[in-house]
């Protein structure tokens, strides 16, 4: 088997470049996000791919449709940023000032939000829905957020969703999944373009 699924996070926002959580709340990109974004077009223009699959909050469909992708991509709710509850627009120093040094929003409870592993259980169904979309051997984009695209990497690779916490995810970047023969591998990480 030789599906790829390519996950590509959208560009950077006021919140992003904040580090704000983020994720219902529409934030649009920066014009630094825009320009990566333009530059994912160079970088993407002669790849095919089976499936585009793209979450629906306006940075992850700005970011496709500047990628050039924005006409062929399908929503799919399951790339939903992880839901931060009460820590919604907060930055973690914020969180850590109200519930101490070790609040974590990979290992402390979400108030009002999803756990890790709900948000696994929505990366699994991601991943399957991907599979199928790329066939034997294609290749399926996937325009999400840095938290769901993380955790979904964990679970490609057999790890729980928890384990999202140990692959850093910079705005605009490309990673590859994929297999080394009957094992499912990260082929490429974090790839940026400066």
């Amino acid at each position: 088997m030789s599906v790829e699924l390519w996950l590509i996070r959208h560009g950077e926002t006021e919140w992003s470049l904040d580090g704000r959580h983020t994720s219902w709340t529409e934030i649009p990109l920066t014009e630094h996000g825009r320009r990566r974004a333009e530059e994912l077009r160079d970088y993407l223009k002669d790849v095919k791919f089976a499936a585009v699959l793209v979450n629906p909050r306006q940075r992850a469909q700005e970011t496709c449709r500047i990628a050039g992708f924005g006409d062929v991509a399908v929503v799919d709710d399951g790339l939903q940023e992880w839901n931060y509850g009460e820590s919604e627009g907060k930055t973690t120093a914020e969180m850590r000032k109200k519930y101490g040094p070790e609040w974590s929003v990979w290992n402390s409870e979400i108030v009002g939000g999803e756990s890790v592993e709900q948000v696994g259980t929505r990366a699994d169904g991601v991943i399957a829905r991907a599979v199928v979309a790329a066939g034997a051997d294609g290749k399926v984009a996937l325009f999400a957020h840095a938290h769901i695209l993380r955790i979904l990497a964990a679970r490609w690779i057999g790890l729980e969703a928890r384990a999202g916490a140990l692959f850093a995810l910079g705005t605009g970047s490309v990673s590859v999944l994929g297999w080394e023969r009957e094992t499912r591998v990260i082929q490429n990480w974090n790839r940026g373009f400066e």
